[in-house]
């Protein structure tokens, strides 16, 4: 099957779904399409003409490290691309990183406001760095959160303060650069070789300013993402065929891009 890929999704394990997805509907004021299971994942994709799916976890304190871990093993597959998740103030997180390698995964996931961090902290950067050094991807919520009170923990000025500090390091924005900073994203980071995917943002700025974002953006550091369960896949892939953009542009960012990232 030769299809879209979406660049960040979420699932949980069956049991946990029936309580995280209610709890986390009621954190963001926000409904859920799909009921938080790798099965119901699967369908969407089905619906939707999506290849490939990048399920990202978030571990909220050291101790789920391995249990994230064991359960992405799990969900594996030639569809699913799982990403264990490290917490910032885990004492082992170094040798967590290089399990995570071992294990053959590509990357992880990281959420600022879920894991209570500011992204440029400098405690990170040997973190970042041994990111950097393992050759991993490293997915990362930016701008603010639909759930959480609005402190800067993750704006553009700190990307860009940690891509200078760790230079060459495959940090993937997540909502276009940061979520409802748009402007700053704007003059901060478009033009620059920083991945974007671009979940949650279709649904909040018009389409002047959407276009005007991708297109003036590298057209190989830009992915499609839907924040699913949180989005419809089916519905986020038309709102960005309605955009208008050019066939190759178009195409890089539903498929190409991710596919170079994914090797």
């Amino acid at each position: 099957m030769a299809g879209y890929i979406d660049f960040h999704t979420h699932a949980f394990p069956d049991q946990v779904a029936a309580t995280a997805i209610p709890a986390l509907e009621k954190k963001g004021n926000i409904k859920a399409y799909l009921n938080g299971t790798v099965a119901d994942l699967l369908k969407s994709m089905d619906q939707a003409e999506i290849e490939r799916s990048v399920v990202c976890s978030i571990a909220t304190r050291p101790a789920q490290f391995q249990p994230i871990l064991d359960w992405s093993l799990s969900v594996r597959s030639e569809r699913i691309i799982p990403l264990p998740s490290i917490h910032p103030t885990d004492p082992e997180r170094l040798e967590h990183l290089r399990h995570i390698k071992d294990m053959g995964f590509i990357g992880l996931k990281m959420h600022p406001y879920y894991q209570d961090f500011f992204l440029d902290d400098p405690k990170l950067m040997d973190f970042y760095g041994q990111v950097n050094e393992l050759g991993l991807l490293l997915v990362m919520h930016t701008g603010y959160d639909i759930g959480y009170p609005r402190i800067r923990r993750a704006d553009p000025q700190r990307i860009l303060n940690v891509l200078q500090k760790v230079p060459g390091l495959r940090l993937i924005t997540t909502h276009l650069g940061g979520w409802d900073e748009w402007t700053d994203v704007r003059s901060l980071l478009t033009g620059q070789p920083i991945y974007m995917e671009i979940s949650f943002a279709l649904d909040f700025l018009d389409q002047i300013r959407l276009r005007d974002l991708i297109e003036s953006h590298p057209p190989e550091y830009l992915l499609f993402g839907t924040d699913s369960p949180w989005a419809d896949q089916a519905t986020t892939l038309k709102m960005l065929g309605k955009l208008g953009l050019e066939e190759d542009l178009f195409n890089r960012i539903v498929r190409e891009n991710a596919l170079k990232l994914l090797g």
